[in-house]
């Protein structure tokens, strides 16, 4: 076995122990983004994420429909969505719609726009 070892002349201990020190005052929000986006990283869940994004509120069967899944399906990505806080619902009658929460929907723009724009891209290489 190689024993890896870091070859560096001398180490900059006040930029090491910065460093550390942002990163403890930083855990909470960085453990919070890395939980999110570990919910984000599935593909249906961010399918659903877009689609609330593109159509700001849209009810399970909806989903359902759009995706070609099943609504219990739908349900359980959507659960977990809102036990992790990034989307909530609003009821109307008897149906639940879903939207993205506010801090959320600015989080993930950026994400958005990249699909946005390969998809703009596609739209103009088929005409």
């Amino acid at each position: 076995m190689v024993k890896q070892v870091c070859i560096r002349v001398l180490a900059d201990v006040d930029q090491i122990n910065r460093c550390k020190a942002d990163l403890r005052l930083k855990e909470n929000a960085i453990n919070n983004l890395s939980r999110t986006l570990g919910l984000v990283g599935n593909d249906v869940r961010f399918k659903v994420l877009y689609l609330l994004y593109a159509e700001n509120e849209l009810c399970v069967c909806d989903l359902s429909d759009i995706l070609k899944m099943n609504v219990s399906a739908i349900s359980q990505h959507l659960r977990k969505l809102k036990d992790g806080d990034i989307v909530d619902h609003r009821k109307e009658g008897q149906t639940y719609f879903y939207y993205l929460k506010a801090d959320y929907h600015k989080l993930l723009e950026s994400l958005f726009r990249v699909v946005t724009s390969e998809r703009e891209t596609s739209k103009e290489a088929l005409l």
